[in-house]
Formats: C-alpha cells, structure tokens, sequence
C-alpha cells in the first residue's frame, strides 16, 4: 500500500493507485474517492478520472487521475496490463463471466495441460478479437451491455488486440489459472471464452484481478477503507 497522502497537491494534480473491490465500477472509484477529497479539501468541485476501466466483477489495480494530472490518462491507458484469471472450462455464460448464468455445459475429460500449452500459442502477439456484449463498448450510440440485458442483437466488430504474454499458473480441469500480459483494448473475458472455443468447448472467466499497469504495481495500491483512514489523519 501507498505510505501516506501527506505533501500531495490533489487540485493541482496526482496519480494514485487503488485496488477496485469486487462489484464495483471503476467510476464508483471515482465517485466514492472525488467525494472524500471533496469534503477534506473543503472544496465543492474536483476532477477525477480514470486510467482504463475494469469490470464489475474484476478487482485490482484501477489509477486515478487528480487536476492536471487527468492530462496523463490516455498515456496511461496505453500502457501494459498485467492479469491473474480464473477461467472455467466446460460451460459458458451469455457474459463470459459470473454476471449471468452457465446457459451451456460441456465434458472437459479430453483436455489437458499439454493440449492447452498447444492452444494458447495462438493468442499470442497481434491477434482479433471480439469484444463481449456485456460490455461498456458503445455500439450506435448506446452502450452494448444495455442491448444485452434487454434481450437484443447486436453485431460486436472484431479489433485488434495484442497480447505479449500467457502463462499458466495452475490447471486442475475445469478450472484454469492464467497470468496474462496485454495491451490497450483486451478483454479478458473475450480471451477465456477464445480458449474455451479453440478447445472445441466451452469457458468463462470466475475470477479477474489486474495485478500491474505499465511499472505501477496493485501491491503500491490504496484500499479505499485506507484511503479514507488516511485522508481522516491528515
């Protein structure tokens, strides 16, 4: 975790670091962390932002912007990403992940490490990928995920994506663990229902945490109960 907030100017502009707690958004980050300043700051307006969303059912690093430094964003935002995903083999979601539930099933018998060491060589370096509909992607207008949840089609383009790294920290069938390395754009929820397919069945991420953006580590990074106890110190 981050020392201390003492010496930093949040109105003329800072970078911090925070670990997202599981369902929420990263723009709850935003709004629970600009409302505590706020109010210790004794000021009625403050900008805030984010460096790159990650889901509601993912946790880890999420990096704010303060003042000028929201300038820094979009470097930010390009930098690489570093994840750890728990990926289920033998059923899908609708979502890709634990937002809704398995609406297919399938017998992992057949599969094992080497198989998957085989697979996952195809993802590696510049590859297309299709976006989730369950996901914030605007698609004429409007937000994918709101067709989605009522019930609409909507073609979601591929795009290129590039991953540099895949490793497997842990296999006991079904369930897979990844460490993945990856650039601006990836969805890892695309990426574990791709193995899933390229296995010939079925998979969905259970578990997403974002674990490095660029060299800012989710180790260096506030919870928000600390923050909070921080800023209350200061």
């Amino acid at each position: 975790m981050a020392n201390n907030l003492l010496g930093l100017d949040f109105i003329s502009g800072e970078i911090l670091l925070f670990d997202k707690p599981l369902d929420w958004t990263s723009f709850d980050v935003v709004n629970r962390v600009r409302y505590l300043l706020c109010q210790k700051l004794g000021i009625k307006k403050l900008k805030v932002g984010h460096a790159g969303t990650l889901d509601p059912k993912a946790t880890g690093l999420v990096i704010l912007c303060t003042g000028k430094a929201t300038k820094k964003i979009e470097s930010i935002q390009a930098e690489e990403k570093e994840y750890v995903a728990t990926i289920k083999l033998g059923a899908t979601t609708p979502s890709s992940d634990l937002e809704t539930a398995e609406d297919q099933t399938f017998d992992t018998s057949d599969i094992n490490r080497d198989l998957i060491e085989t697979k996952l060589k195809a993802f590696i370096g510049d590859i297309q990928q299709i976006p989730p509909i369950f996901s914030a992607l605007k698609v004429n207008g409007k937000r994918a995920f709101k067709y989605a949840r009522n019930g609409e089609d909507v073609e979601m383009k591929a795009r290129t994506v590039r991953i540099s790294a895949i490793e497997i920290l842990r296999f006991e069938n079904p369930e897979l663990e990844l460490r993945i390395t990856c650039g601006k754009g990836t969805y890892i929820r695309s990426l574990a229902r791709d193995i899933g397919e390229s296995l010939e069945n079925g998979a969905y991420l259970t578990d997403l945490r974002r674990t490095r953006i660029g060299i800012n580590e989710v180790n260096n990074a506030w919870t928000i109960n600390n923050f909070e106890k921080s800023l209350a110190e200061m």
